[in-house]
Order: C-alpha cells, then sequence, then structure tokens
C-alpha cells in the first residue's frame, strides 16, 4: 500500500506514527532521485527539493502588480480564502495561491489542450497531440479571447496570468514539484509563462470530456458488424417517461409565441423533432466497413488522456434543491455532486474569493469549486444566490462521412475544397513532427487523417445507392460547438456575481460549452433550474444518433435553439428540483431533439423518492438529510432481480450457500456487505451471458476471447463453424457497462422467459441456457467461482469493499513513470460502497472489473439560511505536492461520507484560518 493512505477503518495515524510515516517517505524520496540524479548528491538534493516546492502560507511577499495588500487565509485543509480591494488583485492572487499548490497541474493540463504533451513527455505523446491539434482547441480559445469575451473577462484572466507568472519567476522546475525534479533527469522542459489563453481553453477540455452521445454514435454503429436493428434497439431502450420523471415538470413549449414558458401552454406544432431519423441515410445500420474505421476512431478518442471524465462514456452527476417550506431552515437547501473520473490531484480546487468591500470597484464576494488554472468560481455560492451543476447530456456532436475527392470533398454534388494548416509538434529528446489538418467550410476537422487506417474510411462499405461512389474511400469528420468560438468564460465570472434569477438566466445565456443542468437557490426562497448552452438543430430525418452523410446538405445543422426556447423552472409547485443526468423535458411537451441518449433516470428518480419520503411523511428536510441522501447505495437493480434469483432451485451446496447471502438483504451496497458482493458479480455474470458475449469485438474487453460465428448472428454458433475473436476496448470502458442503460434493458425482458437474449450456448462446462432462470443460474455459479478465486472460499471474509476499491493516481508520472515513482505520487486503495447508478455513485465498468472507475468528485450541500453551516468536501486535497499535508487530507472523510465546515462569513473564515499569507505590493 503506497505511504500516507488510509485502509477502510479511516482510522489516523498517530503523531509519533506521522513522524515516522514523514521520515520514511523523505528516506523513498531520496532514494529514487538518488536512482535518478546519482548517489553523490541525491540525499541532499532529494529532500531539499520536496521542501523547496511547498508553498509559503504564513507571513508576507511582495508582487509587482498589485494595487494593495491582499490577505489568503488557510483553514486547518490548507483551503484558502482570499481577501483584496478590487477584481484585478482578487484574481491576480488566485492565480498566484492556485499556481502555489497546482502549478505542475495546471501545466499539463495547458499542454493537454494545446496538443504539446510531447513537449513535455516524449514520443509516447505525439498520437495524443496529432489529434489535440486537429480539434484545435487552443486555436479556438485564443479566437474566443481575441473576439467574444468581454472587456472585462479580459481583465481578469491577465489578472490571473499576471499571478501566475509572479509565482513562476526566478523559480526552476525543481522548486516547484516534485514532478518537475523527476522530469528533469530525462528532459530539459523549462515551465513557460501562463497566458490568458491557456484559462480559456482548459474549458474545451471540460466540453470534450461533457460533450454528450458521441460514444454512443460510435457504439451503435460498431455494433451492425454482428447485431440487427431490433437487437441494437433493445440495447438502446426508449427513456421511461412515465416511470421516472424529467427534470422540468410544470412547463413546456409554447408553438404560439416559439418559446418554453411556465405552465400551461399550448400544444407543441411545427416544432422540428426527429423520432424517426437515423443518421446514416435514414439507414438503422451504418456501412459494414465502417466497423474497423469507427473502431480505429474509438481507441484514437479513447487515447486523448482523461480531463475531467472518463471520455465521456457512462458517467454522470447529482444536483437537487428544496424550498424552504421543506426544510428546517426555511430557506433553501442545495446539493451537488459531479462524477467525474478519480484524479490526484481533485480535478477541483476549493477557495473563497472576497472583496473586502463589495463595489463597482470590487465586485465579487463568492466561494466554492474552481479549475486549477481558470478564475473564478465554477460551482458555489456568493452572498445572494447558490448555484450547481450536472451534465445535461444534450447532443452537441455528430460524426459525418466525408466523399474525399481529389484535393477537396463532395458536397451537394460538387467539389468544394478542405481548409488546410500546417501543425508542428514538437518532442522532447526527438525530432519535430509536422502535421496537416484539413477541415470542411464548416469547420469540420477530419479526424480520419490522424490515422493510417480511418483514411481508408469506407473503401469497403456498403452505403445506399445514392450515396456517391465510394472512390478513394469516405473520411471522418466531427461537428462540435465547442469548436465555435463561444463566451463561456463570461459566464463564469457572471454566475459569480449573480444576485437574483434574473441575472443568473442572463449568466446562463453567455455559457455556451458545455451544456450544462443548472440549478439554483437564492436567499429570498427562490429555487429554479435553466438549461443552458449552444444546442444544434437538426434537419427532420435525423437525430445525431448515427454518424450522417456529409455529401448532402439536408444533414448540416440547421441552426441553434434560442435561449428563450431552452426549458426552464422557476418556484416550481412541488418544492423541489431534482438533476442527474435524466431527461430534461418530456418528448410530447417539445418540439427539438435535445439527444436520444439520456440517463435513464435511476439515480433522479431514487433522490425524488427520498425527497418525497421526507414531505409526505411530515418531516423537515436538514443539511444533514441532504448529506445521507448523497450517501445513499440502494441498488435499484438488484431490487429487480435479486427476488427472481432467490426463486431459483441451486443444485449445488456452494452456490445455494452464495445465493442464501441474498435473503433478507436490503439492496443497500455497503462497503462490508457480502450480499453486494455476490449480487453484483451475480449482475456482472447476466450481463456477460445475456449480452456481452454477443457484442462485436471492438466493444468487449481487450483480451477477453471467445469463439464466436463468423456472420452476422447474436451468438456463436456450431464449434466448427465459429472464430476465436478478442476483445479490443480498455477494461473501464467495454460494453455492458452495467449502468441504467442495462437496467432499462433487463427490466424490459426480465418477464419474458425465453427472450432470445436470454439464450447462451454450451460450454466445456456448461450446459447451454435456453430461458432466463437458467442463464441466472448460470450467474450465481460463476460468480460464486468468481469471488471464491477473488476473496476466498469462505464467505465470512467477503466484503463489497474488498472488490470495490478506489485507486488515486498522479495522471502523469503516477500512471506512465517508472514504478518507484508511480508509489510515490499515488495513494490507495480506499474500500468503498455504493455503485453504479446508485445516488453515491461509486461507478465501476460491469464489462471490465470491480474496480472504481469514476466517483463523486466533490461533494456540497449549502444551506442559504446560513451559508456558514453549508459543508462541503473534495475527493483529494487543496495541494497537488506529493507530500504536503493536503495532498490527500480529505479523501478519508470523503470516503466515509463526511463533510467539512464551509466557511463564509468574515467572522466564520477568521475562526477557521490556521496560517495567514499577506500579499504586498
Amino acid at each position: 500500500m503506497p505511504p500516507n493512505t488510509t485502509a477502510s477503518s479511516g482510522q489516523k495515524p498517530g503523531k509519533s506514527g506521522r513522524k515516522k510515516g514523514r521520515k520514511a517517505r523523505l528516506f523513498l524520496i531520496v532514494l529514487v532521485l538518488a536512482l535518478f540524479g546519482g548517489v553523490a548528491y541525491g540525499g541532499y538534493w532529494g529532500v531539499s527539493t520536496v521542501r523547496a516546492s511547498f508553498p509559503q502560507t504564513k507571513g508576507s511577499l511582495t508582487l509587482d502588480g498589485l494595487s494593495g495588500p491582499v490577505d489568503v487565509k488557510r483553514d486547518g485543509n490548507g483551503i484558502p480564502q482570499i481577501y483584496a480591494s478590487s477584481d484585478a488583485d482578487l484574481f491576480m492572487a488566485q492565480g498566484y495561491v492556485q499556481a502555489q499548490d497546482r502549478f505542475y497541474e495546471m501545466d499539463v493540463r495547458r499542454h493537454m489542450t494545446s496538443g504539446r504533451l510531447s513537449e513535455m513527455f516524449g514520443s509516447g505523446q505525439v498520437k495524443n497531440d496529432e489529434f489535440l491539434r486537429t480539434m484545435g482547441w487552443d486555436r479556438v480559445a485564443k479566437e474566443e479571447y481575441d473576439t467574444k469575451l468581454s472587456a472585462s473577462t479580459k481583465k481578469y484572466l491577465q489578472a490571473y496570468a499576471k499571478g501566475v507568472n509572479a509565482y513562476l519567476k526566478g523559480k526552476d522546475g525543481k522548486d516547484i514539484s516534485l514532478e518537475y525534479a523527476a522530469l528533469g533527469f530525462t528532459n530539459d522542459y523549462k515551465p513557460q509563462e501562463w497566458t490568458p489563453v491557456d484559462s480559456v481553453a482548459w474549458l474545451k477540455a471540460m466540453a470534450w470530456d461533457l460533450r454528450g452521445n458521441m460514444q454512443e454514435e460510435i457504439d451503435r454503429s460498431l455494433m451492425t458488424s454482428r447485431l440487427g436493428p431490433k437487437q441494437i434497439a433493445d440495447l438502446y431502450p426508449e427513456y421511461p417517461y412515465s416511470r421516472n420523471k424529467t427534470i422540468t415538470q410544470e412547463g413546456q413549449y409554447d408553438s404560439v409565441t416559439g418559446s418554453y414558458v411556465q405552465g400551461s401552454s399550448t400544444t407543441t406544432s411545427g416544432g422540428t423533432r426527429s423520432t424517426s431519423g437515423t443518421g446514416l441515410a435514414g439507414n438503422a445500420t451504418a456501412p459494414n466497413g465502417l466497423q474497423s474505421q469507427l473502431s480505429k476512431l474509438y481507441n484514437v478518442l479513447d487515447n486523448v488522456p482523461t480531463a475531467v471524465g472518463v471520455n465521456g462514456n457512462g458517467i454522470g452527476s447529482n444536483s437537487w434543491v428544496v424550498a424552504g417550506k421543506y426544510t428546517i431552515t426555511n430557506k433553501p437547501l442545495l446539493a451537488n455532486d459531479p462524477h467525474l473520473s478519480a484524479s490526484l490531484p481533485s480535478v477541483w480546487y476549493q477557495m473563497g474569493l472576497h472583496c473586502t468591500s463589495v463595489s463597482s470597484k470590487c465586485q465579487y464576494d463568492v466561494s466554492g469549486y474552481t479549475f486549477a488554472g481558470m478564475p473564478g468560481v465554477v460551482i458555489g455560492h456568493n452572498q445572494d444566490i447558490a448555484w450547481g451543476m450536472t451534465n445535461s447530456g444534450v447532443d452537441v456532436t455528430d460524426l459525418y462521412l466525408e466523399k474525399i475527392t481529389g484535393e477537396g470533398y463532395e458536397y451537394d454534388g460538387k467539389v468544394l475544397p478542405f481548409a488546410t494548416r500546417k501543425e508542428t509538434i514538437k518532442v522532447a529528446g526527438g525530432a519535430s513532427k509536422t502535421i496537416v489538418v484539413r477541415e470542411t467550410k464548416d469547420g469540420m476537422p477530419l479526424l480520419s487523417d490522424r490515422d493510417d487506417e480511418l483514411v481508408k474510411v469506407g473503401k469497403k462499405a456498403t452505403v445506399d445507392s445514392g450515396a456517391p461512389d465510394r472512390g478513394d474511400g469516405y473520411a471522418i469528420a466531427l461537428r462540435w460547438t465547442a469548436l465555435d468560438p463561444g463566451n463561456s468564460m463570461d459566464a463564469v465570472f457572471q454566475l459569480d456575481k449573480a444576485s437574483n434569477w434574473s441575472e443568473f438566466r442572463k449568466a446562463a445565456a453567455s455559457f455556451d460549452v458545455p451544456s450544462q443542468n443548472l440549478i439554483y437557490a437564492d436567499t429570498n426562497d427562490n429555487i429554479g433550474y435553466q438549461l443552458p448552452g449552444k444546442i444544434p438543430t437538426r434537419s427532420k430525418g435525423d437525430d445525431g444518433s448515427l454518424p450522417s452523410p456529409g455529401w448532402d446538405s439536408k444533414y448540416a445543422w440547421t441552426g441553434y435553439i434560442k435561449q428563450s426556447e431552452l426549458p426552464y423552472e422557476y418556484n416550481p409547485q412541488r418544492g423541489y428540483i431534482v438533476t442527474a443526468n435524466q431527461a430534461v423535458v418530456d418528448k410530447d411537451k417539445y418540439p427539438y431533439t435535445l439527444t436520444t441518449d439520456w440517463g435513464y433516470g435511476t439515480r433522479s428518480q431514487r433522490i425524488t423518492d427520498l425527497i418525497e419520503a421526507k414531505i409526505k411523511g411530515g418531516g423537515k428536510i436538514s443539511t444533514d438529510d441532504m448529506r445521507q441522501m448523497q450517501l445513499d447505495d440502494s441498488s435499484e437493480i438488484a431490487k429487480l432481480i435479486v427476488p427472481k434469483l432467490l426463486k431459483i432451485d441451486v443444485a449445488d451446496k456452494n452456490v445455494r450457500e452464495a445465493q442464501k447471502l441474498l435473503e433478507g438483504w436490503d439492496y443497500t451496497q455497503d462497503a462490508d456487505s457480502a450480499a453486494a458482493a455476490y449480487f453484483n458479480a451475480t449482475w456482472r455474470n447476466i450481463l456477460k451471458l445475456a449480452f456481452g458475449n454477443k457484442l462485436p469485438k471492438e466493444l468487449r474487453v481487450k483480451g477477453q476471447c471467445l469463439n464466436v460465428a463468423p456472420v452476422d448472428t447474436t451468438g456463436p454458433a456450431d464449434e466448427n463453424q465459429t472464430v476465436r475473436e478478442c476483445g479490443q476496448r480498455e477494461a473501464d470502458q467495454a460494453q455492458p457497462d452495467g449502468g441504467d442503460r442495462w437496467f432499462e434493458v433487463v427490466r424490459k425482458i426480465i418477464d419474458d422467459q425465453n427472450n432470445d437474449w436470454w439464450k447462451a450456448p454450451k460450454t466445456r462446462l456448461d450446459d447451454a441456457a435456453d430461458n432466463r432462470d437458467q442463464l441466472f443460474a448460470r450467474a450465481m455459479k460463476d460468480a460464486r467461482w468468481e469471488l471464491t478465486a477473488k476473496l476466498g472460499k469462505d464467505m465470512d471474509t467477503w466484503s463489497w469493499g474488498r472488490l470495490h476499491r478506489l485507486f488515486l493516481k498522479n495522471q502523469t508520472m503516477g500512471t506512465d513513470g517508472p514504478g518507484v515513482l508511480q508509489y510515490m505520487l499515488n495513494r490507495g486503495p480506499w474500500k468503498l460502497g455504493g455503485g453504479e447508478a446508485t445516488v453515491n455513485a461509486t461507478g465501476w465498468n460491469a464489462a471490465g472489473g470491480y474496480g472504481v472507475v469514476w466517483v463523486p468528485s466533490m461533494r456540497m450541500v449549502v444551506n442559504l439560511d446560513d451559508f456558514d453551516k453549508s459543508k462541503w468536501i473534495n475527493l483529494s486535497g487543496a495541494s497537488g505536492h506529493a507530500y504536503s499535508a493536503h495532498y490527500t487530507d480529505q479523501t478519508d472523510k470523503w470516503a466515509k461520507g463526511e463533510l467539512l465546515p464551509w466557511s463564509f462569513s468574515d467572522k466564520a473564515v477568521d475562526k477557521s484560518t490556521s496560517d495567514t499569507l499577506v500579499l504586498k505590493p
């Protein structure tokens, strides 16, 4: 187990233990740096390097460019609250303080967003850089900065950059972080000055991981090599509107006024809803030859470094707000916990930004969660309002097949020239590489140009007779709202100083990408919801669910939904609003197709049920009730399946013994639950037998091999007619992932004992399964022996937490560095409860295993009656320095579901302050 880690007990070491641990860690650093740099001076240099990179948090420092003194007050967890007398000073200090704690993380992020990772890490990152240069995030960010952002936003970005650069001034890499010290032995990389564009570009990375249904678009196309249209439809069922409530419930689109209204309105008509279109010229399947090309594309996408999520696959978030009439404070309570990939340090950085006197000169008094590398607060509250975010999942990306002809591409029977640009990638320790990026007239980059196989897109494809001749083949291009310049950075500052619903909605109107569900509460007991974002409209017959033919203009985007038409809700009669990636609005109340791939509402409906149970019981909801709801780990799929499992007559006494674990189980997935461990293993094996083994290799786990029929069928045929086929996808991205889409798939066929999906072929060890109960029996047996192998034969020692573990890994050297360096930078494991599609969404991929792959990246509960009674927690800690006391000092409490006090008022902040640093002009 890596140092500075607690096991599931969560107990903290005593003082003597901490001292010994600190000495041991320093010795390890000395050893590693000696190995890197030579024994002669490794010891001295190692200890001095670690200490030199820790931030100064007490006393005073001089910062050129400040107009007045700034106080930086840190609490016992190292969380800073900044006090300044002007906006410029406030954001300059924010840049300085974030760089103190997190500059290495910031530097890696900006190299990722600009496609320059090879400059830091060498030739192994060239492919990633090629892809990111092709999309051109930094180019779009620069255009946003030059042409779209307000003068005040530019001023704040400049002040922030000035603060970061004040921190960097006079420092070598080893003075900044341990990672630079290690990097310095293999690379002469030197950190460069920060720019305002570096901050803006981070929003592109955020948008990429929250980009909507692009993954589903690829997966559906890949499925066509082995599954028919009906089978694919089975695996992507309709959203259960009648069972799981949408976010907005008391409004709808008014076709007379052309706007979204709350309350009764006329029925929808004349809109552009698409319900039958399928993208590829109206076909329900993709061209046959497209499978290998999309698989290659998937591999490229999967290799792009994770920014804030697991590349958009399966993740979600929770937020909800309850009006004062149902709370013990008589004012709203607002909760939020975004679910993102586990990273170290956490993607979030907690801090407060306070003007000593709020005025036109200094307009901010806000506290919450920020991104290191970007000024302002992204989620949190100011003195008047609070807000939270979850991913809306709206479809803002489309893949297009492009017919290449000579030096151009075909469009409505004409050949148009590509716009081209050259990009030179500098490589640490190697020669630079130049690539040519091609784009269509709509600014769509050809992603296929980044892979030799993708260049050949469509050479073997079978398409409709109306498609142009394949010629030299088809390319794949990407249309994405984030590749158009916008002004989302303006929205951050507008949110931070909004004082009422009207100003909040105005801020939301600037939030182009990523499209997020925004929830709202204010101190006057108002609550609300707004869907923001630049959301495309498509022509009738195209719903964006499959790649579209780029040669036909009728598949081009037709515009964007107006702000006045986007769904919202304000003070609904029910007294609460829940957003957890479910459908935003009932399809019969809205004319536009927002997406065909909502989350299926399992979490949102559970939260709704918990709130309503409290209300109907006559109780009032407290801050701690909100916290307890965040920790709910009830398994909805277990409630559906376990009664069926218990009715099966099991002959094997060992399997029967395991089956008995489910008797009387309350369906909660505590870390110490043996029943949760066995059920989830059974669920994983049900999915594998019923669905996973019938999917094409491009979706299955890499290295898992099956004998399959070499024809389009749902399963293997006779042994003499099968071929050996091995999966190609990384374990945490494979299908079936076990999320609530799969809950819905199973729910629809659970009572159809003889459904074809329940059939599984005979194997060397098992008879064929011909119906549901036979397949369930096999799954229970497989689960029993799988857990025996993993956890031991004695079921008294089984627990969900032993399977379901969280490891926190440094996102660069912690995954690809030398083993001993990974040992130094990484932390874990933590044994967790919760699970997939539960409110406490510690996600795992059922195809790949039980390990935790995404988590509630932070949790907060805001008390609008008294902000000082609000609570918050981060996944890791404030610091990005591996041996700082604040590297993972919040993780133990996070794992146990605890929250920290969240001071906001001057009095509360002063009381909680441990260290004060004064920045002087």
